[in-house]
């Protein structure tokens, strides 16, 4: 039983609820291929689109084809078959078509769209198009914000030599620095984080999850929590293995965000005391003034002590005089 091949065998059915032309650019998506390409295989006809497979690579094969929407299925492969067809179409035909491979409803053209299906697929940063895995997510956000702390401390550096000169120059470009800046981390984050979704086999749009309360602050830890698909899906073949570099700039994010988690708590509680200390210092300024102060604000304060009432009384005469 372990010496059994098996094929992938497609005769133009969908799955319900699928459209056709949906299931079309999936399948060109998936092979690598155009449309027109992917047209050959809507014939009706039964289509070997994967040959020689074991069991668990034809379980593979068949769930990633059944996520772009058409409704294949495993069969056995008859090591014979292709022998005594190949016999007949020799006998019936010419001495010049001796050579020619027979036609047969599993051959090629149509197989060979189904045998381009790569391993592993390409990596492109800025594009939305294919997928990463968790790791190289980790390790691609953290270059990007690497480059952004690198330009906005370039920026700054500009601004203020040119702040001597002129700061109303330095502001607007300090300003227009900023917001290109801005749009680029943000468009370079869109990207990376829809090939993570491509991954987990999720649709690009849930980026805009991140834009809704609550759920925003969630949802990239599920990004990072969560595995992506095995085999291929819909959005092509999986990403290559992790290089070294990958898990090493993935470890080092990870222990990123806890260190600027913690300095901005510092940060906060040390302008928390500075700010106690400073009301403390002008509570006690305000309650000592000076008489020469008080003076100078309008303030009479008299510096002989209060008489007791012995010395304040008038004196009495005696009953003799």
């Amino acid at each position: 039983m372990s010496d059994n091949r098996f094929k992938i065998v497609f005769d133009g059915a969908l799955l319900p609820g699928v459209e056709l032309t949906t299931a079309k650019l999936n399948l060109a998506e998936l092979f690598k291929s155009d449309v027109e390409a992917v047209d050959k295989l809507f014939t009706g006809r039964p289509v070997a689109l994967k040959r020689d497979l074991s069991h668990a690579d034809a379980e593979t094969y068949l769930q990633a084809l059944k996520n772009t929407g058409i409704d294949a299925r495993i069969e056995a492969e008859q090591p014979v078959a292709f022998s005594l067809a190949e016999t007949h179409e020799t006998n019936t035909g010419s001495s010049s078509d001796y050579n020619r491979p027979a036609e047969s409803p599993y051959a090629p053209p149509r197989a060979a769209v189904g045998d381009n299906l790569p391993e592993f697929s390409s990596l492109k940063v800025f594009t939305v198009d294919g997928r990463i895995g968790r790791l190289r997510f980790l390790a691609w956000t953290l270059v990007l914000t690497v480059v952004i702390l690198a330009v906005t401390g370039i920026s700054l550096v500009v601004g203020l030599s040119i702040a001597a000169a002129s700061s109303t120059a330095a502001i607007t470009i300090g300003f227009l620095v900023g917001i290109v800046a801005l749009v680029a981390s943000i468009w370079v984050n869109v990207q990376i984080t829809v090939q993570r979704l491509h991954d987990l086999g999720w649709s690009g749009w849930l980026w805009f999850l991140h834009l809704v309360p609550f759920v925003g602050s969630i949802f990239p830890i599920l990004l990072v929590v969560l595995p992506g698909n095995a085999g291929a899906n819909q959005y092509g073949a999986p990403p290559p293995r992790n290089s070294t570099a990958v898990k090493i700039l993935s470890v080092l994010w990870l222990a990123f965000i806890p260190l600027v988690f913690v300095l901005g708590i510092s940060l906060g509680m040390s302008g928390y005391l500075d700010q106690l200390e400073t009301g403390v210092d002008s509570t006690y300024d305000s309650s000592s003034i000076t008489s020469d102060e008080a003076g100078d604000q309008g303030v009479i304060i008299d510096e002989e002590p209060p008489q007791s009432a012995d010395d304040t009384a008038e004196p009495v005469d005696s009953p003799e005089e």
